[in-house]
């Protein structure tokens, strides 16, 4: 027989303390995708398919670069905190901080991808 009060029971199991920032960022950043999406889609859909140097060429402009460089940080930066959370919620033990660490690496290697060929071709 326990006797342990309700309060005993919890504890150790209350909020990590991050729950509000986490949705806050995560909200901002559906925002900022909100916005962006169909801004990337706009500048770069006329410029599918086009030939190397006209790609360049439109790249060059600050405009398009820009918007897909926002594009590529925060999209993957919203990516690398909903797949965070999916992982938390989902896995266990070791294999939780080993996916965590895994994606967070993906998230930035992508982003530093992105960005290193979205520079690459504007300058």
């Amino acid at each position: 027989m326990a006797y342990l009060t309700d309060r005993k029971r919890a504890a150790g199991l209350g909020s990590a303390k991050d729950g509000t920032e986490h949705f806050w960022n995560m909200t901002i950043s559906s925002y900022a995708l909100l916005v962006l999406v169909p801004l990337f889609i706009f500048t770069f859909g006329g410029i599918l398919g086009a030939p190397y140097e006209k790609v360049v060429a439109y790249f060059a402009r600050p405009f398009p670069a820009i918007v897909a460089g926002l594009t590529i940080l925060v999209g993957f930066m919203h990516f690398n905190m909903g797949v965070r959370v999916l992982i938390e919620d989902y896995v266990g033990g070791h294999a939780r901080q080993i996916l965590i660490v895994a994606m967070t690496c993906v998230s930035y290697a992508a982003i530093a991808t992105g960005l290193y060929a979205i520079v690459k071709l504007a300058i």
